[in-house]
């Protein structure tokens, strides 16, 4: 009798745990994702491209939190200190995501690699090595680019979009890779934008531009490009040789963003939030959508890839931030 007490006993207390378990279906409320710029930029852009479809495909709301400043490491942190349970996300880039890091990692209260897990990259978007076509500058290719330089010292200037973003630490790389060329590089505080217009000012001479925000411009005959950095050429642009052709395969960036997630996450909940936003990127109108953007969907094949994903990119980034220093300041 006893031990039929017992039986029931288990057998009803598998009937109550079975409807919270069910209750407990991820996602069941809505998901917070926060994005490290202001509304409108392109990391902007794709997580509410991302967010429309995921609401369709798991019917809860993905709420957008912009949290611009300190190099994304507000963004970070807030993700950070969040409860672990998939409701809290962090959609960042290159810059945000694997460069800040390391070379802000003293001032994380947190160990980055310890604290925060991929889920997946979304897109990436190929850039171009571009030189201004303002005061009749005269080289055509790379090659011809960096004889100038040598003839020339310190008499090129190249754009970035700030003290320590990708494109700088592109650049700095270049010149140390082509033979230490004695180039300057002059921030605009504007972004791609302000970067462009300086050039066809003629007031810097080079930069990496991504296509997306360059596209118009080069063919318009505006900037010349020398390079292109992606994994194959363009059809687009057939005739713009890649880095790697030209012998420069580990210089440049093909800009990406991923998303993260406090490293705590239940596995199962990551595998279920892979699987939702990997079915969000399949829809037909978010890949329209990425598409006009010129972003090439690129999602990785599973959470382990993800792992092994940023772990190669945090590997690239302390070679090149070892290789090349860049004084950040404060």
């Amino acid at each position: 009798m006893k031990r039929f007490g017992l039986i029931l006993l288990s057998v009803l207390s598998l009937a109550l745990v079975a409807p919270v378990q069910a209750q407990e279906k991820y996602p069941n409320r809505p998901v917070k994702v926060i994005v490290p710029y202001a509304p409108g930029g392109a990391t902007d852009i794709v997580a509410r491209i991302v967010g429309d479809e995921f609401q369709k495909v798991t019917g809860q709301p993905w709420v957008v939190l912009n949290k611009p400043g300190a190099f994304g490491m507000l963004a970070i942190e807030e993700m950070v200190r969040s409860s672990p349970d998939g409701y809290t996300l962090m959609l960042g880039n290159v810059s945000t995501n694997a460069i800040t890091p390391i070379i802000y990692a003293k001032k994380m209260s947190f160990d980055y690699g310890k604290s925060v897990v991929a889920v997946t990259n979304l897109i990436d978007v190929p850039a171009f090595l571009v030189v201004t076509t303002a005061n009749d500058f005269a080289p055509k290719t790379l090659p011809e680019l960096i004889a100038y330089a040598k003839t020339n010292p310190g008499k090129v200037s190249y754009g970035t979009v700030g003290i320590g973003s990708y494109p700088h630490y592109d650049m700095a790389y270049f010149a140390k890779r082509a033979g230490d060329l004695d180039m300057r590089g002059l921030p605009n505080k504007n972004g791609a934008a302000g970067v462009i217009q300086d050039m066809l000012r003629g007031d810097v001479q080079a930069a990496f531009l991504n296509v997306a925000s360059s596209a118009g411009m080069v063919q318009s005959g505006k900037l010349r490009p020398l390079a292109m950095v992606s994994r194959a050429r363009l059809p687009e642009y057939s005739n713009v040789p890649t880095m790697q052709e030209l012998g420069f395969a580990d210089v440049g960036t093909v800009a990406w963003n991923g998303l993260f997630a406090p490293s705590a996450t239940p596995k199962p909940v990551l595998e279920a939030l892979f699987k939702a936003v990997h079915a969000a990127l399949e829809q037909p109108e978010a890949k329209e959508k990425l598409a006009k953007q010129n972003f090439n969907v690129v999602p990785n094949k599973s959470l382990a890839d993800a792992g092994e994903w940023l772990a190669g990119e945090m590997k690239h980034w302390h070679t090149i931030t070892e290789a090349v220093k860049i004084e950040v300041g404060n």
